[in-house]
């Protein structure tokens, strides 16, 4: 199994499409197993994460990495440090209402940013759970969003 930093070299050396289509890929495979497959990036869990498409106002999921903070779910729009965010990230700001699987159990959600010392705190956990996200800080100018998910 890849290290983290390896896993977050990997992704920095693919070009965008690859990643989607990586990330696409992970979200079919969890899906059809119940996240017996596709459950974990490196040592970081993942989540479906179904959000509502700011523009078409379809459902919209994808695979993303996620810690606990209690009962709340820490989920951070990296994007593998692209400059422009995750399009769910964008999604959670225009609609923070959503629904996550893990596992086989769905729970709707409901998001919202963080900054200041609660973003500085979740930072942390996340990144000591995967150092990938310290490294995609690196590769742009914008601040990663970082957002709890409170379950409804």
């Amino acid at each position: 199994m890849l290290s983290d930093r390896a896993l977050a070299r990997l992704t920095i050396l693919m070009p965008d499409a690859g990643v989607r289509l990586a990330g696409r890929s992970q979200s079919a495979l969890y899906r059809l197993t119940a996240g017996r497959f596709g459950g974990r990036f490196g040592r970081g869990p993942v989540l479906l994460l179904t959000t509502t498409g700011r523009r078409s106002g379809e459902p919209r999921c994808t695979a993303v990495l996620y810690g606990k903070d209690g009962s709340r779910l820490v989920v951070v729009g990296s994007n593998t440090g692209a400059e422009r965010p995750p399009a769910w990230a964008l999604n959670l700001l225009a609609n923070p209402g959503a629904e996550v699987q893990i596992g086989r159990k769905r729970t709707r959600v409901r998001a919202r940013e963080v900054d200041g010392s609660e973003r500085a705190r979740l930072w942390q956990l996340m990144s000591e759970q995967y150092r990938g996200f310290d490294i995609y800080r690196t590769r742009t100018a914008r601040e990663l969003k970082v957002f709890l998910l409170d379950p409804l």
